[in-house]
């Protein structure tokens, strides 16, 4: 039987751009993070990359981060973005504004277990990785359900995405850090949502500067 015209979703992820921590390696989960020279004009070559492809709506985390990079596209779009709380960075706990290598030289017992198995050895009171990743997938879904047969930007955030991208394709949630090292800043992940099955038709895409 053939697929009815329009039943696809395609869903554009995009982390947001480069922020004021990443030169630091800095967790930047529930702290709102400015955007760097580099990271706007990261967003403005994806506004670019926007207006040379067919996008039909935009939808954001609640952070000012993934707004700022999402406005160039909606400028360019001339669309308001939908905003979505469940779209949110995972909150890191006591890792929040802080480095990896930091926690390691104060606990390292812990730092080892955590590089072992980040979703079994999360950071202490940080949000279950398995919580935040259900919350991701309940939101992409909606999100696909709201716009079939369209194509959808998303921005949002690296961790996020990236777990939900191990939930979405079957891959155990623990690899995510080996699987998925990085979603870089402002490049495209392009997924099809049809029927409620989700494919990964290109991952990491760059946006002309």
């Amino acid at each position: 039987m053939s697929t009815p015209l329009g039943s696809t979703t395609t869903l554009l992820l995009a982390r947001h751009g480069q922020t004021v921590w990443h030169a630091e390696r800095r967790y930047a989960g529930v702290s709102d993070v400015a955007l760097t020279d580099e990271g706007r004009a990261q967003a403005e070559a994806l506004g670019r990359w926007c207006a040379a492809h067919r996008v039909d709506a935009v939808w954001t985390s609640t952070m000012s981060r993934a707004a700022a990079t999402a406005e160039p596209a909606c400028r360019a779009l001339g669309v308001t973005p939908h905003r979505e709380p469940a779209l949110r960075e995972c909150d890191f706990g006591i890792l929040e504004g802080r480095t990896l290598a930091e926690f390691e030289a104060e606990n390292p017992r812990r730092a080892k277990a955590f590089r072992t198995d980040p979703v079994a050895y999360p950071f202490p009171e940080a949000e279950d990785p398995r919580t935040a990743a259900a919350r991701g997938v309940r939101a992409l879904h909606g999100i696909a359900a709201a716009h079939t047969g369209e194509r959808v930007l998303v921005v949002a955030h690296n961790t996020l995405f990236r777990l939900v991208l191990c939930s979405l394709l079957s891959i155990p949630l623990g690899e995510y850090r080996r699987v998925f090292p990085q979603l870089r800043n402002a490049a495209v992940t392009e997924l099809r949502v049809e029927d409620g099955a989700v494919a990964l038709l290109s991952l990491n895409v760059p946006c002309a500067r």
